[in-house]
């Protein structure tokens, strides 16, 4: 695109819905939705602020020119904000908002690629721009008073909405603070730009957008019925604890606890579900105890919650919409979940004719013959939450996941000629590990044979041990609990089979942080695996400084102000300013070797999936939404070939040559996992 000019905007906007329950798209849908303050700049000239409350508040015929001219780049913190909402604004059709999306360029998006947080202050914050705390406060104040609905009181008058009028010196503080938003947008923009998102990422996230705006089908019925359901159902396991214990509150932790101690003589940490479950497994005293225990874990089936955001954000027309959050995961820039969560759906085990029946009596509202016939009824609901995503009147649902594609990815970084040939051939990978490390001839692990217990163990070790883990990695993922009987020891040598089996893929971890390493403390370029990976330091004359990595596709991962310091060993460890996934602050984190192949790997993984999402829109499939490595369509008639999506799919991207890509489906009118 040819460009002209850059104009930079935010906007302050009201709607009656609220936008963190039910998202973008409901909320900018309602009748009630209204854009009260647009403030913009023209090529970095002075921040202008338009009042949309005014009588007649229309924005200026110049800011309206360039908003439609195609020759002119939209800025934007958060940009599908901006793009979705004045969108709406213009009142522009779904196929006008999608067709206007390559004029715009997400700041967010760009600080996320560079490895900042999302936030507009906590990503300004990171970059040391001068801030004022005060001043944020008082903003996200004036945003709760203008931006949302108010309770009506008698101080108030019993409005529902704060208006201009009603508080005036407010309302231009608020203008002030619309500006300023400009400003900070801008600063960030210019401090990034010596670090440009690359072409492809951003039509990506164009891409990302459109399928965001399409939305998915929801099942309705199976919704408030499952929503009904479960309220009735907590409702009877709560008067059962109260009858079972006496107690005035079974729900609280404190007096449940307490309750518990005395009837099992043993001490309780916490009531965490993994506590609860752990206690189940044993022997837990009296059975009023453990049934006590059976209904605590039924009730803390959070993830029924899902149906209560279903209903909140489907809109009219029984689609919801902005599942995918674009670069959320912006360590390897995978996507995150949003709404929903389609990443952290529970599993749903109930098969064939099981599912439909029971996904009829929650429509039905059979919650007696739902337990009878599936037991733990919040249990069932929480397996029927997927199955509540369906396809469009007259479509079907075409289903691809990659197959093992870490496993794949990583063993193609390394070299580990052994894996790829089994993925080249009968792909039985636990088998072959298992056979690896055992020394089995692999035609005796197979079912019937007592050879076969050791798949298991080929398995947790493939899926925990790829990133240098050990005993603790094997034991999170043993959740079959197949190694219980193992002690610390034997399951250290598990990890020394497995390591001296996959020698390359050991390697890998060594030579990466070596590699990371000299680049951070020399300042020179250092490729490996002949330039299929180059570890560099780059920095820029307004100060920033990454350690970067260009992975095969191109794109390159950023660790922002890269240094060496101590581990929490005390050992001197490689590392580099994020955000905590525990504190959410802006501080120092630590890596080494394992954790930045893993990273690489679910990178590479990430620009796999991004590839066959682009090559499935191009020829016609209207993807819904991905999970990981999972890739959801909506077929409309003469577009339900399952066999050419998984071709699509498993087409090796010309940057990735002799990795043995595989892509398996299924075909159904709901979600499951196949």
């Amino acid at each position: 695109m040819e460009t002209v000019h850059h104009l930079s905007v935010d906007i302050e906007t009201y709607s009656d819905v609220d936008i963190q329950k039910a998202g973008l798209y409901k909320y900018a849908q309602s009748p009630a939705f209204q854009i009260l303050l647009f403030a913009y700049s023209l090529d970095g000239g002075p921040v202008k602020v338009v009042d949309m409350t005014q009588p007649g508040g229309q924005l200026p015929a110049d800011a309206v020119g360039y908003l439609l001219d195609k020759h002119t780049v939209k800025h934007a913190y958060n940009a599908a904000f901006e793009w979705y909402c004045i969108s709406r604004h213009f009142r522009m059709d779904d196929a006008w908002a999608a067709n206007w999306l390559p004029q715009w360029r997400c700041t967010m998006l760009h600080g996320m690629y560079l490895g900042y947080p999302a936030g507009l202050d906590a990503c300004g914050r990171a970059l040391e721009l001068p801030e004022d705390r005060q001043k944020l406060a008082a903003g996200k104040a004036l945003i709760r008073y203008f931006c949302v609905p108010c309770t009506p009181t008698r101080h108030n008058g019993g409005r529902t909405r704060n208006l201009p009028c009603h508080d005036p010196e407010r309302w231009a503080l608020f203008r002030s603070y619309n500006a300023r938003d400009v400003v900070t947008e801008m600063e960030i923009e210019a401090r990034l730009s010596p670090f440009p998102v690359p072409e492809d990422v951003q039509r990506q996230w164009e891409t990302d957008q459109r399928i965001n705006l399409r939305g998915v089908g929801v099942d309705r019925a199976l919704v408030a019925g499952a929503r009904a359901l479960d309220a009735e159902t907590r409702a009877a396991y709560l008067e059962e604890a109260r009858k079972l214990t006496g107690l005035e509150n079974p729900n609280s932790v404190g007096q449940l606890s307490a309750w518990l101690e005395r009837e099992t003589g043993r001490a309780l940490g916490d009531l965490s579900k993994g506590t609860v479950a752990d206690m189940l497994r044993e022997d837990v005293g009296t059975p009023a105890a453990r049934r006590m225990l059976e209904i605590r874990q039924a009730l803390s089936k959070t993830s029924n919650k899902k149906y209560d955001a279903l209903a909140a954000a489907t809109g009219s027309d029984g689609r919801v919409r902005g599942l995918l959050q674009f670069y959320g995961a912006n360590r390897t820039g995978r996507w995150a979940g949003r709404i929903v969560q389609p990443q952290n759906l529970p599993r749903t085990y109930l098969a064939g004719e099981l599912l439909p029946l029971a996904r009829q009596l929650v429509k039905e509202g059979r919650g007696p013959a739902l337990g009878w016939i599936f037991g733990s009824v919040p249990d069932t609901l929480s397996q029927l939450i997927r199955t509540a995503l369906v396809a469009a009147p007259g479509n079907t649902l075409l289903d691809a996941d990659f197959s093992a594609i870490e496993a794949r990815v990583i063993a193609w970084l390394a070299g580990e000629d052994w894996v790829l040939e089994v993925f080249r051939t009968h792909g039985k990978i636990y088998e072959a590990t298992a056979s690896q490390m055992f020394h089995i001839p692999l035609e005796k692990i197979k079912k019937g044979n007592p050879e076969y217990s050791y798949r298991q163990k080929g398995k947790v070790a493939t899926l925990a041990l790829g990133y240098q883990g050990g005993v603790g990695a094997m034991r999170a993922m043993d959740t079959g609990h197949e190694l219980d009987s193992l002690d610390d020891e034997a399951v250290l040598e598990l990890v020394a089979l497995w390591r001296r089996a996959n020698p390359r893929i050991v390697d890998l971890w060594r030579t990466v942080e070596t590699a990371a390493v000299e680049a951070v403390r020399s300042g020179r370029v250092i490729p490996l695996q002949s330039g299929r990976l180059v570890f560099a330091r780059e920095g820029s004359r307004s100060g920033l400084d990454f350690l970067t990595v260009r992975l095969p596709s191109g794109r390159k991962l950023y660790y922002p102000k890269p240094h060496m310091g101590q581990n929490r060993f005390g050992r001197p460890a490689l590392c580099y300013y994020g955000q905590g996934q525990q504190s959410k602050k802006w501080e120092i984190q630590e890596t080494y070797g394992g954790k930045l192949v893993e990273n690489i790997t679910q990178a590479t993984a990430r620009d796999c999936l991004a590839e066959a999402v682009e090559r499935l829109e191009a020829a016609g499939y209207p993807v819904v939404f991905h999970i990981h490595d999972e890739i959801v369509v909506d077929a409309p008639e003469g577009k339900q070939d399952l066999d050419d999506m998984e071709r699509l799919m498993a087409a090796v991207p010309d940057w990735a040559e002799g990795l043995p890509l595989r892509a398996d489906g299924w075909v159904n009118e709901f979600f499951k996992k196949d």
